[in-house]
């Protein structure tokens, strides 16, 4: 499989060139090669997922494919090396990268059309895709990082495309050091990690061999094993990256960049890469620290129920959806860290990835759709929406058949495998399985909130008549409004899981009955609510206000991160520690050297030039010296 190298060169190829040569094309053509590339890398992936799933199943276990060269020796035995890795999960990361890229390059085609820095903002597309592969093949923890830390880099300079409106520029810096304080925890734990296993590959580290972890075997700090603070710090990183409580104050703000950033970026690719990260790491988890596994499920299941009740009651369409895929993505770890129940321990790995998958497909629509919305009305605040839905039927068409999905209700995807994720949080604890319930029907409320609000309910009086958007972005919401239709009964457990092998699914009525009536009464409400113009929310806003402003202004953690940055550290530690080295550091420098130009100036009469003068001191210090040597 040699030949998978090229899925992920060719995204880099594509920036080199765009980023180089793209102000000599025209916008158009740039736009077309950067889709044609992602295209063929798309094909590709697809070529490379039907070759794997076919042959690479050996003893009813897929076996790993690999090729890699050393790159730095640190000792004789701990190495870092840059290659490739294929097994299932990876290879379902390229197909879902690849596929929502493409639909993003095509999609931006017309979204974009006119705007300055075109060819640029296609370049930085690439340069991203480059980056989400190059961390879903990697061979190693150490080449993951490096490329971890290129998607940071990639996603900074997309949040900040329209680097001439401030609210950008902060949204980007605020992504990349919110993110970059996770890293270095992830950082961290990979040097622990290594520095007790003696390696940074994931094949042995994932091997099951408990020799690796004799060394550290006896060796805790606070109660905790080593290997388990290696774990819960690289955790860390992967929760930074995928807007994890009390980490996630960076998605919501990163609205600001174009919209089909905000599907390739925030819904689909880089928010799952912590969730990946874990997932990749998962026999180590659930060997060696079983309890950082709870914690992860704990860590999940609080930023799925803060994220959904935020989201109920946002008035930016794109900051519902931002919460929405924070709360989605804590499903995710949520299945990943119930998964330590043994027994169960191949359903909620199963699910969270099947999840994974299908979260990518509606997701990306949602977002796409939210751009087909806003250029009909330009604007992203639900109260200049309303009475869409015959200005733009296939918008509203599609974006209706992921808002069922993300409900839960069957046959589309998400019922599948978000039912999965509940039954094995069941399995795990009931109590939190019921708290992911009712976040479920939240989900389901606030996505046909928003769904009413935008295409039903009053209609808005607009300067221009809306109209629906040009083929290049409605094919790509069509496109994924299929595989939102079809890929729910793809029997995954046989393709990925847990263990490499062969994971028959089998549907639990009773949660799954639950679950759907649980999301019909939430549907059922929205629809009561918003549907038709109606005095009953701001009456019950009004009612709660408390409540309503405080989840409205997301519990008003922004500024406590404000407060502590800027009152605390920046007032209360930061000033006083430059005063100091201004006045006190400076100042004492500052006056060895006043002391020194007073003493030169002293004493440069010394240095006159005038032989009379030193015979005269020469003379004076001799007769000095032996009246010390005779009289003393």
């Amino acid at each position: 499989m040699e030949y998978t190298f090229i899925i992920v060169l060719l995204p880099f190829l594509s920036f080199l060139f765009l980023g180089l040569a793209g102000k000599k094309l025209a916008p158009r053509v740039a736009g077309y090669v950067g889709t044609a590339v992602l295209a063929i890398s798309a094909a590709l992936s697809y070529l490379a997922a039907w070759q794997y799933f076919t042959t690479a199943k050996v003893g009813g276990v897929f076996k790993p494919w690999s090729m890699d060269f050393r790159w730095l020796n640190f000792t004789k035995d701990l190495h870092i090396d840059l290659g490739m890795l294929i097994d299932p999960i990876a290879v379902m990361m390229l197909v879902v990268i690849t596929t929502v890229s493409l639909m993003v390059h095509l999609y931006s085609i017309g979204y974009m059309h006119g705007e300055r820095g075109f060819q640029r903002y296609y370049a930085f597309l690439s340069l991203f895709t480059f980056s989400m592969l190059g961390l879903v093949v990697a061979t190693n923890i150490f080449q993951m990082y490096i490329f971890w830390e290129l998607v940071g880099v990639s996603s900074y300079l997309l949040i900040g495309f329209y680097y001439t409106k401030p609210e950008a520029v902060a949204a980007s810096k605020k992504a990349f050091i919110v993110t970059r304080f996770a890293d270095l925890g992830f950082l961290v734990g990979i040097l622990l990690l290594s520095f007790y296993t003696g390696t940074f590959s994931f094949e042995r580290l994932t091997s099951g061999d408990a020799s690796l972890f004799n060394e550290a075997g006896g060796v805790t700090f606070m109660g905790c094993s080593v290997i388990g603070w290696a774990l819960a710090l690289i955790f860390i990183g992967g929760a930074g990256k995928s807007a994890m409580f009390p980490l996630h104050v960076w998605l919501p703000d990163a609205m600001e960049g174009p919209t089909p950033v905000s599907a390739l970026i925030h819904a689909a690719t880089m928010v799952v890469a912590g969730v990946y990260l874990v997932a990749r790491l998962f026999p180590v988890y659930y060997l060696e620290a079983p309890d950082v596994l709870v914690l992860i499920a704990i860590v999940g299941a609080v930023t799925s129920l803060y994220a959904a009740v935020v989201a109920c009651v946002q008035t930016d369409i794109k900051r519902v959806l931002a919460f929405s895929t924070i709360s989605q993505i804590g499903f995710m770890m949520v299945g990943l860290g119930v998964s330590g129940l043994e027994g169960h321990e191949g359903l909620g790995y199963m699910a969270s990835m099947f999840h994974l998958f299908t979260h990518a497909m509606f997701k990306a629509l949602l977002f796409l759709g939210a751009g087909a919305i806003i250029h009909a009305v330009h604007s992203n605040e639900m109260g200049h929406m309303g009475g869409l839905r015959k200005y733009l039927p296939v918008t509203r068409f599609t974006f209706l058949i992921a808002c069922l999905a993300i409900a839960g209700i069957p046959p589309f995807s998400g019922f599948f495998s978000k039912d999965e994720i509940l039954a094995a949080t069941f399995h795990f604890s009931p109590l939190l399985g019921a708290v992911m319930s009712f976040t479920a029907g939240l989900t389901a409320f606030y996505m046909f909130r928003l769904y009413y609000r935008i295409f039903w309910n009053k209609e808005t009086r607009h300067d221009h008549a809306p109209h629906e958007a040009p083929r290049s972005m409605t094919i790509p919401l069509v496109f994924l409004a299929f595989v939102t239709l079809v890929a729910g009964p793809i029997p995954f457990g046989k393709f990925v899981t847990s263990d490499r092998a062969e994971y028959l699914i089998h549907l639990d009525w009773t949660v799954a009955g639950a679950s759907v009536a649980i999301a019909l009464v939430a549907i059922a409400l929205a629809t009561l609510l918003y549907r038709k113009e109606s005095a009953i929310p701001d009456r019950l806003a009004t009612s709660f206000k408390g409540l309503y402003t405080a989840a409205y202004k997301r519990f008003y953690l922004d500024e406590l991160y404000l407060f502590v940055t800027k009152k605390i550290i920046f007032n209360g530690i930061s000033r006083p520690i430059a005063w100091f080295d201004r006045h006190v550091v400076d100042g004492t420098m500052n006056g060895f050297a006043t002391l020194s130009q007073r003493v030169s100036c002293a004493i440069r009469g010394f240095q006159s030039g005038q032989v009379q003068q030193y015979v005269m001191v020469i003379l004076l210090g001799t007769l000095f010296i032996t009246v010390l040597v005779l009289f003393i």
